[in-house]
């Protein structure tokens, strides 16, 4: 029985880790999105190509907010249980 309980500790610590890293890459790759986005605002409009890559670079965008959103609340209510 206590190495079941530290398995269930251990795992809850990895649970964490791997949030914070998610957390950590999210917020890197929504930088590199912005970057970009902002390259494309010095390319005019009219280019279907570029209009494209703009649509899709918003949609990666608004995608990874919302899913560092979600991560951001999971910590929270995570680090909120632990101290309970």
């Amino acid at each position: 029985m206590g190495q079941s309980r530290k398995n269930n500790i251990e795992g809850i610590s990895i649970d964490q880790k791997l949030v914070a890293e998610g957390i950590t890459q999210l917020s890197s790759e929504i930088k590199v999105l912005e970057a970009w986005l902002d390259e494309l605002k010095v390319t005019g409009p009219g280019n279907s190509e570029v209009e494209a890559a703009r649509k899709s670079y918003h949609d990666m965008l608004q995608s990874r907010r919302e899913m560092l959103s979600a991560l951001s609340q999971h910590a929270r209510n995570t680090s909120l249980n632990g101290k309970s």
